[in-house]
């Protein structure tokens, strides 16, 4: 039996339903308004406004990711590069 590990990421940039359809794209099928679930992994979404200077707020998406270490590393190397292809 395999641990379940548990991975949290931020990324600016890019909206939470766009997170989703990437996470959708990786295998994943949504679950919940916030939920992703693959086959051996679910990603929790949630999203805030966070301040980047005085007069400038972006999205930040946080991705809690939970899953086998083997399968989660590869699946959040992949979505990374997807969110930093669309993100600031």
């Amino acid at each position: 039996m395999t641990d379940t590990v548990t991975r949290e990421k931020a990324f600016r940039g890019i909206s939470q339903r766009l997170a989703i359809h990437y996470l959708e794209n990786l295998g994943g099928e949504q679950v919940g308004d916030d939920t992703v679930t693959g086959d051996d992994w679910e990603a929790s979404l949630s999203n805030e406004k966070v301040s980047i200077g005085p007069t400038v707020s972006l999205t930040e998406v946080t991705v809690v990711f939970q899953g086998d270490e083997a399968t989660l590393e590869p699946l959040i190397e992949q979505f990374s590069q997807k969110a930093m292809r669309a993100g600031g």
